[in-house]
């Protein structure tokens, strides 16, 4: 009998965010059975009240969820928990793994893509990343790897925030969404969320739905400010034609973008228009890997229009602008 591939969800986040708080009042609310795997090294973070015995590897919880603790290779456990729910020793319905303060979340989430066994038995759902109202922008400006995270991320939730004021907030997000147009925001207070905001992000599917508006307007508690006065080295580039694309041309564009810019990419998607096809392209990648599917058809209603969003590291804009412009259908 075949198994329904299980969602995954990454939560990453800097040191002293809040993730472990944010992952106890998942848990706690949980009405499913999950393996928690504790991408770090040092002892199981999670809450010692919710520990109640060890098995092998595995720590069994007091809401019936399951958590491990990973000081080795990521998809030899991954591999173990597929086999051991296949035989029927283990029965769960979701997969959370939290990264390290300091991790880059890129490699794990390419672990999910470059193992074709892996690829079947997980979906990646989403990657979370909390951020630290009180501390969020110094550790902005002084961590790569924090701004790693906050790029890589479908959904961005500030912590701490009934700790600082509402233009601190402010700035915060404006910051966020320069660095990321594409994730949603959302304010916690003492590390509360809803399953709802965690689950079901879809944020690696090929679907109508994988862009969101590049201006904000869908980051429930964020505003955008009125002006940027930062520059991270890490940002959201928005292309975008209304009109169709030439298929050679974007091909080759795309291409060459990955040829160049591979390692400079975190995350990359879009929806474009093809000259002579009815239907949308959609695509999506992280670094070298990349997925490309035909979506629906478009309306009689609707013009056809490309959008495409880059966040990466110092990623050469013009340049980028120039050939993607190049890419228009008799152009």
């Amino acid at each position: 009998m075949t198994q329904s591939p299980i969602p995954v969800t990454l939560l990453t986040g800097f040191l002293g965010a809040g993730k472990t708080t944010l992952l106890n009042h998942l848990l706690a609310e949980a009405g499913e059975r999950i393996v928690v795997i504790e991408n770090e090294f040092g002892p199981v973070s999670i809450d010692s009240e919710l520990l109640i015995r060890e098995r092998d590897e595995l720590v069994e919880m007091t809401n019936g969820c399951l958590c491990c603790t990973i000081r080795g290779d990521l998809s030899r456990h991954l591999h173990s928990l597929h086999q051991r729910r296949r035989d029927g020793e283990l029965a769960f319905t979701r997969l959370v793994i939290e990264t390290t303060g300091l991790a880059d979340p890129t490699p794990i989430a390419q672990t999910f893509f470059s193992d074709d066994t892996l690829a079947e038995a997980y979906a990646l759902d989403g990657v979370l990343a909390v951020v630290d109202a009180v501390h969020g922008e110094q550790q902005l400006d002084e961590h790569l790897v924090a701004r790693k995270q906050a790029g890589f991320a479908d959904r961005l939730l500030i912590s701490k925030t009934d700790l600082v004021d509402e233009a601190s907030l402010e700035r915060l997000g404006a910051r966020l969404a320069a660095i990321n147009s594409q994730a949603e925001q959302h304010r916690l207070v003492q590390g509360h969320i809803a399953s709802a905001l965690a689950f079901g992000v879809r944020g690696f599917h090929l679907d109508e739905n994988l862009l969101r508006p590049a201006t904000g307007e869908r980051n429930l508690n964020f505003r955008p400010a009125a002006t940027r006065s930062f520059a991270d080295d890490i940002a959201a580039l928005h292309l975008t034609h209304d009109g169709p694309l030439d298929l050679q041309r974007i091909s080759a564009f795309m291409n060459r973008l990955v040829e160049q810019h591979a390692e400079q990419l975190l995350r990359y998607k879009g929806v474009l228009a093809i000259a002579g096809e009815p239907r949308r392209l959609v695509f999506q990648g992280v670094h070298r890997i990349t997925g490309f599917d035909y979506g629906r058809e478009w309306q009689n209603d609707e013009t056809p229009r490309s959008d495409i969003v880059l966040i990466g590291q110092q990623l050469p804009a013009d340049a980028i602008r120039a050939e993607f412009a190049a890419c228009i259908a008799n152009a």
